[in-house]
């Protein structure tokens, strides 16, 4: 079976060629799509099972890292994504796609137009660039194989805030939808959320970068890694061939 996969670019998104790319090494078809020809010929979504969202910064970050592009997609595609979604295709937000999709209200709970929780400014009030551990609580076909990670992460704002006074109920709505966890507090995300899922668990957000580690060799640490540990595949790679995976 041939799996298809749409990557998103126009409006600032930047990462669309890594995303396309590390599709391609997990063995599918991926096309490279402006959110303008989408929008001009939606019915371009039927030929797809994946639709990825990828990094950047849309918009160029302006009113909210995420916010335009999330207007414009749920006022223009809203109706066809949700078909997309209940149809059990997968969708990934990474980094500035998770916050477009947390903006539309597909994250946590897949109901487009409420906003159940917000990626707000890094607690440090700058950007952060850095590798960083995540860690899986549970099994999902995203993460399916990987109990832990390392990633790049590339944001200022990452930090997943729920409405004040909400905490200790938002702490138990969270907990089925935590796809993965930050090791540390690198950013003061609530309860060091680093990525979402859907309650279908076809919809991902996750703010590091998986697209960003398909070699060993992007690894800062890869020249002290053995030659076993490098016959594996990549974690990040392990991501996108999960997606290819589940579709077939």
């Amino acid at each position: 079976m041939t799996v298809k996969a749409l990557i998103l670019c126009g409006d600032g998104i930047n990462c669309e060629e890594e995303t396309a790319f590390a599709f391609r090494q997990a063995s599918a078809e991926a096309d490279i799509v402006h959110i303008n020809a989408l929008i001009e010929t939606p019915t371009l979504l039927k030929n797809y099972q994946i639709m990825a969202l990828p990094g950047g910064f849309s918009f160029g970050d302006e009113i909210n890292s995420g916010k335009i592009l999330a207007i414009k997609l749920q006022h223009t595609l809203g109706n066809i994504f949700q078909e997309f979604i209940e149809k059990d295709n997968l969708v990934i937000g990474i980094c500035n796609g998770f916050q477009a999709l947390v903006k539309m209200g597909l994250l946590p709970v897949s109901k487009i137009g409420k906003q159940q929780v917000t990626l707000a400014h890094n607690r440090q009030k700058r950007f952060i660039n850095r590798w960083i551990s995540l860690k899986v609580p549970e099994a999902s076909r995203f993460f399916e194989g990987l109990e832990t990670l390392d990633l790049p992460m590339r944001h200022g704002e990452g930090r997943i805030m729920v409405p004040q006074g909400q905490e200790d109920a938002m702490t138990v709505a969270l907990q089925p939808h935590i796809a993965a966890t930050y090791t540390e507090d690198v950013n003061g995300s609530f309860m060091q959320i680093a990525a979402l899922v859907n309650e279908k668990g076809n919809v991902l957000g996750i703010m590091p970068h998986p697209e960003a580690f398909i070699r060993w060799t992007q690894h800062p640490a890869w020249t002290s890694m053995s030659e076993e540990e490098k016959s594996a595949i990549t974690p990040g790679l392990q991501v996108f061939r999960n997606m290819v995976k589940t579709i077939r």
